[in-house]
């Protein structure tokens, strides 16, 4: 569904959020429990592989997922980032080797600031000024788009009724409309006391809570999908006990994005029992986690690869720049144009690298001569 963000006038309409006892949410204990155990299962048979690998291959896993989160969480959202931007900003956080490899946008470096705030810092108290920080990280401009809102703050009332609408104009669809500008503060401020007081539910049912509850309040003029996905990430980070992330929920949202606004606006329309809902963030959520195992693949044939590259005589800048390129999922074969390309080099260089490489058993000759010639990864395992 697409959507975009607008603000109109519009028919009052029944939303969850004008229920008298709103946000005293209910749901089915039973059917959600059943769904949280297998959520939990995955998430510890996950957990136990991660710390398997070792410290290392842990932070390599560590930034592929923050990358894939914050690309994702912005692709959710139609903004495009650029994965090696990403990729850079948040090795530069983290202190590795990789950061700052490349110039990046503010706006790559407002998302990654956030994520790495959100679960990095994920037992920090929430605050209004930690989340208007979010916000105004979002936005350095004061732009969104070509419009100009409110950066840092909470909706403002001139804004009018903030809904989430499609269709052409004059046959507008509202899917959603938020609670007025003048009760965001009260909102808000019984959210956030929410978030820093020990509750019952189970950490990973709050972080399912937390993101329907903000996105419902929908307290800023734009970015807050982005932020509730953020809010989710910090719970989810609470529930594991540990900063690192090895599964990114952005990601499969992303994946599912039909279904998640489609379940969003179905809960928002109906009463206080949220148990669509929640069944649907946790069955999500296990999905992620399950398709995190392909990662761990990853990370252990990259480090396969530099094992048996450490094993030979040193690589230059260049192969590793590329091999690098090849492990992180390059599309389409290596050929000496596109290495050459790559790494600035001449033709007859860029040959002399790659036999290099297909000697030491690191690529394979793909089907096909001539011009066509071109190279993959060899599988090491």
């Amino acid at each position: 569904m697409g959507v975009i963000i607008a603000a109109k006038d519009a028919a009052i309409m029944a939303f969850i959020h004008e229920k008298k006892l709103w946000p005293a949410f209910r749901w089915d204990a039973r059917v959600v429990l059943q769904a949280l155990v297998r959520t939990r299962y995955a998430q510890g048979v996950l957990l136990g592989r991660m710390r398997g690998l070792g410290f290392d291959l842990q932070v390599e896993a560590t930034l592929r997922v923050l990358t894939s989160d914050v690309v994702q969480s912005s692709a959710i959202e139609g903004e495009r980032l650029a994965v090696a931007d990403v990729r850079s900003s948040i090795a530069r956080r983290l202190g590795l080797p990789e950061g700052g490899v490349r110039r990046t946008h503010r706006d790559v470096e407002g998302i990654v600031a956030v994520t790495l705030d959100a679960t990095q810092n994920a037992q920090e108290p929430l605050s209004e000024k930690r989340l208007c920080g979010w916000h105004a990280a979002l936005f350095p401009v004061g732009y969104s788009g070509t419009r100009p809102i409110a950066v840092g703050l909470w909706r403002p009332v001139e804004a009018g009724p903030m809904q989430v609408v499609s269709g052409p104009l004059g046959r507008e669809r509202i899917h959603f409309e938020a609670p007025a500008a003048d009760r965001v503060p009260g909102e808000m401020a019984r959210f956030i006391a929410w978030c820093n007081t020990d509750t019952e539910e189970d950490p990973v049912l709050r972080a399912a809570i937390a993101h329907f509850w903000f996105v419902t309040i929908h307290p800023f003029e734009d970015g807050n999908g982005r932020l509730a996905r953020a809010l989710a990430d910090l719970m989810l980070a609470r529930a594991d006990g540990c900063p690192q992330r090895f599964s990114s929920m952005s990601t499969q949202i992303e994946a599912e994005r039909k279904d998640y606004y489609r379940i969003l606006e179905r809960t928002q329309r109906g009463d206080l029992d949220i148990t669509p809902w929640m069944i649907w963030f946790l069955e999500c959520l296990e999905r992620a986690i399950k398709n995190a195992g392909q990662l761990v693949d990853a990370v252990l044939a990259k480090a396969v690869v530099w094992r048996t590259l450490a094993e030979g005589a040193p690589v230059t800048d260049r192969q590793r720049m590329v091999v690098n390129r090849l492990l992180d999922g390059f599309q389409g074969g290596m050929t000496t144009s596109k290495y050459a390309r790559i790494t600035k080099c001449s033709s007859d260089t860029a040959l002399r690298d790659i036999q290099d490489l297909e000697t030491r058993g690191i690529l394979v000759k793909n089907p096909g001569r001539g011009r066509s010639t071109s190279y993959s990864l060899a599988d090491l395992r």
